[in-house]
């Protein structure tokens, strides 16, 4: 009898811990709702786990199995079970936190004292931390290196989905709810999980968003991205999949073509989610400290008043309200805004990035530790292959060029409905009278955008030792 404890793979197809089961050797599924992991989550996570739960609880029970669920340590519940269900080997997908690690470590630990086998499998990822280094065997701080490398690799195909005969006879107890973790209902409609609802979002982008990704992925209010973050983060579709489900897509196109070279984007922001999780992997204090040194420390602003109007979506820069009520209705944020918010947050506030982490990582679906650091990090100008200190992004210029008609603009920031474009894209500039008249209930801007400019170069430059 095997055990295959489920964290990040929730999910039956593609996943290598559950590839190897056999009538003779069947499995136990199991998920354990460890206290620690909980202490770092939030509503809409939670929520979005507990569907996806379920959706693979009824996975299981349609083939005469289920999925054994718990609330503990790890530590003390997995030998436990492994004990109950006569289980001599447990299996769980590799994670790459440093918490993670360690608390893997301690699994393996005690489940060795109980003389139970583990195995660690790669199911998060195409390419794990430390296969794709530098020629001295060094992990890469820029992407471009990282990812020429990522694209010539090959890929392993998707895993096979286990048959009934290979799944054990259990019987689970019910899912908690929210309430019985401790968690209040997400503020967010946070979207339906399961591997059935991430294959309709796969299929559906594999049929024409994805030849229209590269030229169109930036202009929010066309919505042209795939939409899977979370199902990637929590695992309900399998990275392998979603990779051969694009190579499929590159292989209906001609060589060179524009449809060809868009494919191959999207490809690329898969190969950045893994980079960021080896850059973690490999500095595991990034996620409270700055990956790149300074010679004094950043002097960030502390401004509570500031920071609560962005993240209210009250700021006055129109671009980043609209991005920042995204996330409050849709636990979700558009890639391009997440950069736009970011830079007004460290670059126009002078605020320390690390507010806006944390602020992500409570209202996000999609938030994943490595990947969200190195966005902050990278628009902050403190990550690896960051946005340099002196380029700062122009929120109004922005909103002009990747929402020219301002149609995501006001959909989320419905006050500016009768406004038009043209005084959206100038509210900085528009008198008070003209404010008054075109959108009485939104506010002016907080800051004037061209002095924060001066102001967070002239920060920067002092770090740096230049001033």
């Amino acid at each position: 009898m095997r055990l295959h404890w489920h964290r990040r793979d929730l999910r039956a197809a593609d996943n290598a811990g559950l590839a190897h089961a056999s009538a003779n050797d069947p499995i136990v599924p199991a998920f354990v709702f460890d206290t620690e992991v909980l202490a770092h989550a939030a509503p809409p996570r939670v929520a979005f786990l507990l569907d996806a739960l379920d959706s693979l609880r009824s996975w299981y029970r349609d083939r005469g199995s289920d999925l054994v669920v718990v609330r503990g340590d790890p530590r003390e519940v997995l030998p436990d079970l492994a004990d109950e269900y006569g289980a001599d080997v447990v299996t769980w997908g590799k994670d790459y936190s440093g918490l993670a690690r360690e608390r893997d470590a301690d699994v393996r630990q005690a489940l060795n004292a109980a003389d139970v086998a583990s195995e660690a499998v790669q199911n998060a990822v195409l390419h794990e931390p430390g296969e794709i280094t530098t020629n001295d065997g060094d992990p890469y701080s820029v992407f471009t290196y990282f990812g020429r490398k990522w694209h010539d690799r090959a890929k392993d195909a998707p895993y096979e989905t286990p048959q009934s005969d290979a799944l054990a006879d259990v019987e689970g107890d019910d899912l908690p709810t929210l309430g019985d973790l401790g968690f209040e209902g997400p503020e967010a409609d946070v979207p339906p999980a399961g591997t059935d609802h991430a294959r309709e979002r796969l299929d559906s982008f594999l049929e024409d968003d994805i030849y229209r990704y590269e030229e169109r992925r930036d202009y929010p209010a066309d919505d042209c991205t795939s939409r899977l973050s979370a199902h990637l983060k929590f695992g309900t579709i399998g990275i392998r999949e979603v990779y051969e489900g694009t190579t499929e897509a590159r292989s209906a196109t001609e060589p060179g073509s524009d449809r060809d070279s868009s494919v191959e984007e999207f490809q690329s922001q898969l190969a950045w989610r893994e980079f960021y999780t080896q850059v973690l992997f490999a500095n595991p204090n990034v996620v409270t400290a700055n990956y790149k040194a300074y010679e004094t420390e950043i002097r960030w602003n502390e401004d509570e008043e500031s920071l609560q109007a962005w993240k209210d979506g009250e700021t006055g820069y129109p671009i980043v309200d609209a991005g920042m009520r995204q996330l409050r209705e849709e636990a979700f944020m558009h890639n391009r805004l997440r950069m736009i918010v970011a830079s007004f947050l460290t670059k126009d506030l002078l605020l320390d990035w690390r507010h806006g982490y944390d602020w992500f990582r409570e209202k996000l679906v999609d938030h994943d530790t490595g990947n969200d650091n190195g966005g902050w990090q990278w628009a902050a100008s403190t990550g690896t292959d960051a946005q340099p200190y002196f380029r700062v992004f122009n929120p109004m210029t922005q909103g002009e060029r990747y929402d020219p008609d301002a149609e995501y603009i006001t959909r989320y920031v419905p006050e500016l409905a009768d406004a038009g474009a043209e005084i959206i894209h100038n509210w900085h500039e528009a008198s008070p009278a003209q404010r008054e008249n075109a959108a009485p209930d939104y506010p002016d801007p907080i800051v004037d955008h061209s002095q924060r400019r001066e102001a967070a170069i002239e920060m920067f430059e002092r770090a740096r030792g230049d001033g």
